[in-house]
């Protein structure tokens, strides 16, 4: 159900791949709300994805860019504000890669070239595509900015790796640049901090159906899908929350505010009464991992 909550807003919308990607799914809530869009992602991601049917389902153009470059940056923005005849009202930035979590490096064995470019694309990206529309004053007044995060920014997650790292400086970027686009322009900076989730990245972490069934159980609402998380961005790019600023919104079905669930702890004390099932030191051996 659609509420116009986006009539006549503009903005950029980053990482969009195929249809798992949740801002593919934000791209299709902010048309249904009357919002107009570019999307962007790198050149080699729109080879691989599905992004001209997006584009076409939305009415939206696509742009290349690469987000760890200023150049990209700076002819992605300039090419929006002549397409909308000026100043945009929102960004999404949906983009994260290890290839530390790609490769299987433990956190403790990290390969630090591979580690700079989790920062740079996961990270720091955020804090450039901010530094470039702040020097083109590209967003209009109340604008909203937003990126993707997880809990794990905040909590140690088995196998989540330098990934963590990213996500708390992305959640500080969005806060000290938040600080200075909110005093100086009134526009909003803000991450949302959401469930695990199927997507095509999230699909290819190891163990992340075991780490979805542990969220679900341990969420009192359950885990938050991509499609629930488009409508919170929807509400986050909207005039209804203007002085929502610098914050990380947990999006998690209440997952980030939970020590033990009775789910969880029915599920645990199961584990606990099969000492004499088969391979139980094998699965003991993978809960000590």
């Amino acid at each position: 159900m659609a509420y116009n909550l986006l009539n006549g807003k503009k903005g950029i919308i980053f990482g969009a791949l195929n249809n798992l990607s949740i801002a593919w799914k934000v791209a299709e809530r902010a048309h249904d709300e009357g919002a107009e869009f570019i999307l962007t992602n790198t050149p080699v991601a729109l080879r691989f994805g599905e992004l001209d049917e997006l584009a076409q389902k939305t009415g939206s153009i696509v742009i290349p860019a690469d987000a760890t470059s200023e150049k990209d940056l700076e002819t992605l923005v300039k090419k929006a504000m002549e397409h909308f005849g000026g100043k945009i009202d929102f960004i999404l930035h949906s983009i994260g890669m290890s290839m530390n979590v790609r490769k299987g490096n433990p956190y403790n064995e990290l390969n630090y070239n591979y580690l700079m470019k989790t920062l740079d694309i996961s990270a720091v990206s955020f804090h450039k595509v901010l530094q470039v529309a702040y020097k083109l004053d590209a967003i209009n007044e109340w604008g909203s900015v937003l990126a993707l995060s997880y809990v794990a920014a905040q909590r140690t997650l088995y196998r989540y790796n330098d990934m963590a790292d990213a996500k708390a400086l992305l959640e500080s970027i969005a806060r000290s640049f938040g600080y200075i686009y909110g005093r100086e322009r009134k526009i909003r900076v803000n991450t949302i901090s959401q469930s695990p989730t199927r997507t095509t990245a999230g699909s290819g972490v190891k163990g992340i159906d075991g780490l979805m069934d542990f969220t679900e159980r341990m969420s009192p609402l359950g885990n938050a899908t991509s499609d629930e998380c488009a409508d919170y961005c929807v509400t986050l790019f909207s005039d209804l929350t203007k002085k929502v600023t610098m914050q990380n919104l947990f999006h998690d079905g209440g997952f980030s505010s939970m020590g033990m669930s009775n789910r969880a702890m029915a599920m645990y004390n199961r584990s606990l009464e099969c000492k004499d099932c088969p391979d139980q030191d094998e699965d003991m051996m993978k809960i000590e991992d």
